[in-house]
């Protein structure tokens, strides 16, 4: 597959490149916890189940139930359906499509009128004061048209989830990292649960509620990530679409099962970093927390050009006889057809500014991946290489670290922000004496305590005697994704009204970094900032040694990182 041609000017322009706002909370007790977290920018876990939730049989005058102020986005949608804004750029929650009293309805092959009505809450700008990502506060009262589209009716929208019994990424993890990552079906159950109940009570679905249903698939995602399991993968789609009749699915994990989905008219919700012009002709079928793998790429290849090149320069952050010899970069990355499109969209724009990187890729699978890591480390120690660029799955480094000390190789090593590997619980798998020469960027903010973070937050307002899985922020902020869609889309839900509505929503900073959507955008998060690893500091996450700290309160865009040396402290050995 040819790489597709880079649209996006890849040459910084020396700026902080900041153009959002982060919303100030609604009141002092909600900031504290919801704006101080953090949100891997990963799919959401795929051994989870949910039950049905029970839905109200008609449609019903939706309220907020807080009624404290909050600056933001306002909203206003009359009878002819037109929305209203304030400062010109506020989200439109009745998004096209979404219609007052004069809007038509396409359900079960004829045409009904929609005499529901949508207006601006009246003192309330925000529908979750306090929450960052919180769509615009509106109002909704009378009918909602019923059957708007695949998996919609009057009072549900049908949400699927598919299991796959092969190992996961999770469960290698809790394996590496004992019980602290293990989450048992019991525990995502109850998660699940409780995180339903708070997104179909406390945003505004305009009479429905989210149902989702759990099934055991065909497919195995570990094949499907490799590109393979193709048939499976395409008759778990056909299941979804044809008998369990679902709007979107949030376990749309590998490229097979999502493009799949995408064929049957199902949203999707959780690809794993696809390239820009994947998401674009999945349109609008394909959203997710795992970063667009175009922008990703060009995130850190800016980050590098304009920190670490040109070559030649100290490696300053390498260890052992590698410390402050000239640069030579080496960039790492899976070996699945999509992902290597993104690897060369990186080289491109590394040797479009002269600084030159040789590309390694290695095979997504578990069995095999200590054989591999010792196989490449081995071969880079070899050819010189004092700086990998590591676009790499959260377990590939933890076999890669292990065998740097252990073959007396320490390059820089630099981690891109995402698939979990810029989270403290993650890095601190890692072995400490190569990680210890580890920078990079990451959109989330700083790290709190497990206890503090926006999932677990929401778990607890409905279930404040229980504990949630450990995932609890992964499976929120995907579920929160979906929610916010619903939302802006307004009563008359089809997927063309998700699109718009997620298009409408004002972008905003909160824990996972700056969410927005645009035609070019259909995953999240949009900027990121400098951290660095230190051994030494205890993580508030999980009060253990090990944790990434930034090096200022800056946060850039791609095109906005300014020139100069990563501000980093420089690694004693």
């Amino acid at each position: 597959m040819a790489a597709p041609t880079i649209e996006k000017d890849p040459a910084p322009p020396g700026g902080n490149g900041t153009s959002y706002v982060s919303r100030p909370p609604g009141n002092a007790t909600a900031a504290r916890r919801l704006l101080r977290g953090y949100g891997p920018a990963v799919a959401i876990a795929a051994i989870i189940a949910l039950i049905a939730v029970l839905v109200p049989s008609k449609a019903q005058k939706v309220v907020s139930g807080s009624n404290a102020g909050s600056s933001g986005n306002e909203i206003g949608v009359g009878d002819n359906g037109a929305a209203g804004s304030s400062g010109g750029q506020a989200a439109s929650a009745a998004a096209a499509g979404a219609a007052g009293t004069q809007g038509q309805a396409g359900t079960a092959g004829k045409t009904v009128t929609l005499p529901g009505h949508t207006t601006a809450c009246t003192g309330q700008a925000l529908q979750i004061p306090g929450d960052p990502y919180s769509p615009p506060c509106i109002l909704f009262s009378g009918d909602n048209g019923g059957a708007t589209s695949k998996g919609v009716t009057g009072n549900s929208i049908t949400i699927a989830v598919r299991l796959t019994a092969d190992q996961s990424f999770q469960q290698t993890l809790a394996k590496l990292a004992g019980a602290q990552l293990r989450d048992t079906n019991d525990d995502n159950v109850r998660t699940i649960k409780a995180l339903a109940q708070y997104f179909n009570t406390h945003f505004n679905f305009y009479g429905r509620k989210i149902n989702i249903v759990t099934y055991t698939g065909q497919g195995s995602l570990s094949a499907e990530l490799q590109g393979n399991g193709q048939a499976q993968a395409q008759a778990d789609a056909v299941s979804v679409g044809k008998q369990t009749n679902a709007f979107g699915d949030m376990t749309a994990e590998s490229e097979p099962y999502a493009t799949a989905l995408q064929q049957q008219q199902v949203m999707g919700f959780g690809d794993p970093y696809m390239p820009g012009y994947w998401h674009n002709s999945h349109a609008p079928y394909d959203w997710s927390l795992a970063t667009d793998g175009t922008d990703l790429a060009t995130d850190v290849a800016n980050y590098a050009v304009q920190k670490l090149c040109p070559p030649g320069t100290p490696a300053a952050y390498a260890g052992g006889n590698l410390k402050n010899a000239p640069r030579k970069f080496a960039g790492i990355a899976p070996a699945n057809e999509l992902y290597q499109v993104s690897a060369t969209v990186f080289k491109q724009i590394m040797e479009a500014h002269g600084c030159a990187v040789d590309n390694y890729s290695y095979t997504l699978d578990l069995g095999t991946e200590s054989q591999q890591a010792q196989n490449l480390i081995s071969k880079l120690k070899t050819q010189g290489y004092t700086t990998i660029l590591c676009g790499c799955d959260p377990i590939f480094p933890v076999y890669m670290t292990g065998q740097e000390s252990s073959q007396s190789y320490l390059p820089e090593f630099v981690e891109i922000g995402a698939a979990l590997v810029d989270q403290d619980y993650v890095g601190q798998l890692y072995n400490q004496q190569a990680y210890a020469h580890a920078i990079g960027i990451s959109p989330n903010q700083p790290t709190v305590p497990y206890t503090q973070t926006i999932g677990y937050e929401a778990y607890k307002q409905i279930d404040p005697n229980g504990e949630p899985a450990f995932f609890v922020d992964i499976i929120y902020l995907q579920m929160d994704m979906l929610a916010l869609g619903i939302q802006m889309a307004g009563p008359h839900l089809t997927p063309a009204t998700f699109q718009q509505g997620m298009f409408n929503f004002k972008p905003a900073l909160g824990p996972a970094g700056l969410w927005g959507w645009n035609q070019n955008q259909y995953t999240i998060p949009n900027d990121f900032r400098e951290v660095c690893w230190s051994p030494s500091t205890v993580s508030a996450n999980n009060q253990k040694p090990g944790a990434y700290v930034g090096t200022s309160n800056q946060r850039w865009t791609q095109n906005g990182i300014p020139k100069g040396p990563p501000g980093c402290p420089i690694p004693s050995s």
